[in-house]
């Protein structure tokens, strides 16, 4: 028998499932985003389902639609287990080698090319980010004190 959060005895089983609801409350609102992304990609928006549900599941935790605090356990799940999650990506890389070795060059050239693009926006757009944020806690400070 375990002890339970107000201190009564409590079976394992039940304080299991305890356990269990907030990763599987968590689960909801990201299976939703990502079931309406996959549907919005069906009628006619031409990006990837799930990019769409991200997007989504971003826009709904902004807008406070989804608190951060009921998804946080089912994510923190999935991305602590992420490598799995590439498992079926490196199986479609080693059913397609034969392919892959024969246009290597313009794939490597792609991803090389992306992602200095990205580094190269990245910093620049992090650093003025910062400026304002480190801005607006100065203007914020100056407004309590006079």
């Amino acid at each position: 028998m375990a002890t339970g959060r107000d201190g009564d005895r409590t079976s394992g089983r039940q304080t299991e499932r305890e356990g269990l609801q907030p990763l599987f409350g968590g689960l909801v609102p990201i299976l939703a985003a990502l079931l309406a992304g996959e549907l919005l990609h069906l009628t006619c928006v031409p990006l990837p389902g799930s990019v769409l549900g991200m997007v989504l599941l971003a826009a709904a935790l902004a807008l406070r639609v989804t608190r951060p605090e009921r998804v946080r356990p089912a994510s923190r799940l999935l991305v602590g287990n992420m490598s799995i999650l590439f498992v079926p990506a490196g199986v479609g890389v080693m059913a397609y080698a034969d392919l892959l070795s024969r246009v290597w060059l313009p794939i490597v050239s792609a991803v090389a090319v992306s992602t200095s693009v990205v580094l190269l926006c990245a910093g620049p757009l992090q650093r003025s980010a910062q400026r304002l944020v480190l801005r607006r806690r100065a203007g914020g400070k100056r407004e309590d004190a006079g």
